[in-house]
């Protein structure tokens, strides 16, 4: 069965789903969008997703549509069949589709376009959790509000395609000789024994999940610093990790094809995951 989506106040199969081509997001990237994990039928942490939709959403002056975000989460799982699974769901908003192509924003009047999709997810491969992944090391080029959930992702979609063509699982940004994030995680060390990632602000996206690490290691009695970390500190921690609503706690083996640590997960990486599995 093809899938059921949602697009500005309609539910249509994945197939027959479009947007006008004037739509801001496709002509200016002038949108934004969230992810959620849905745990068994539950959402993960619904509410301080939508709260980061909102931030982005206030930070590019975008007014959010009126939606009961509530019962539309739960008409997408009954059309899709997910009511009690394991599945992702993405949500879209844009600036609208004017008649005419202006860089300047539209009339007021003009509606925002909101664009849902839930699909099954499909955990990484076991042996990723187990083993460890390669990240690779890449210059920091986005714009200076990572912070806002953007659909601009450019730098990201090439640093994750070098990584790709690397082998690596993820790429981490690094600005002015300081790690940032990845192209879609959080990235967490373990430096002095101290459970260390960016803190937030305009450089990184701050994670949902990145918040809920935090507050993990915090009950585990972890140390913990926000604080930035130079590519040299990452590449000689004990443990390098990453976090992120697919990722969920991802510990890393190779940094730019050097080992992290003793070239296998840690123990640290190995107790957050655990304490995040049992959350969840």
């Amino acid at each position: 069965m093809p899938l059921t989506v949602y697009v500005s106040g309609r539910f249509v199969s994945l197939d027959e789903a479009s947007v006008p081509l004037t739509d801001r997001g496709l002509l200016f990237g002038d949108g934004i969008y969230e992810v959620y994990r849905v745990y068994r039928g539950r959402p993960f942490r619904l509410k301080e997703h939508f709260e980061r939709l909102r931030r982005s959403a206030t930070e590019i002056r975008l007014a959010l549509p009126e939606t009961d975000w509530i019962a539309l989460h739960a008409e997408l799982a009954e059309r899709n069949g997910l009511r009690d699974a394991d599945w992702t769901v993405y949500v879209q908003v844009t600036r609208g589709a004017p008649a005419s192509r202006g860089h300047a924003f539209p009339a007021v009047e003009t509606p925002p376009t909101l664009f849902v999709i839930a699909r099954p997810f499909t955990e990484p491969a076991a042996t990723l959790h187990d083993d460890g992944a390669s990240v690779i090391t890449r210059a920091d080029i986005r714009w200076g509000r990572c912070n806002v959930k953007s659909v601009n992702l450019l730098p990201n979609v090439l640093a994750s395609q070098e990584a790709a063509e690397a082998g690596a699982w993820e790429a981490v940004f690094v600005r002015d000789s300081v790690v940032t994030e990845g192209a879609h995680t959080n990235v967490f060390a373990v430096l002095d024994g101290r459970v260390t990632t960016h803190p937030e602000g305009p450089r990184i996206l701050s994670g949902v999940t990145r918040a809920a690490v935090l507050e993990l290691a915090h009950a585990e009695g972890l140390p913990v610093d926000e604080t930035p970390m130079r590519l040299e500190a990452l590449t000689g921690a004990t443990e390098v990790f990453l976090t992120g609503t697919t990722a969920e706690v991802m510990p890393v083996v190779h940094v730019d094809g050097r080992p992290v640590g003793t070239g296998r997960p840690g123990p640290v990486a190995k107790r957050l995951r655990a304490a995040f599995r049992r959350l969840v």
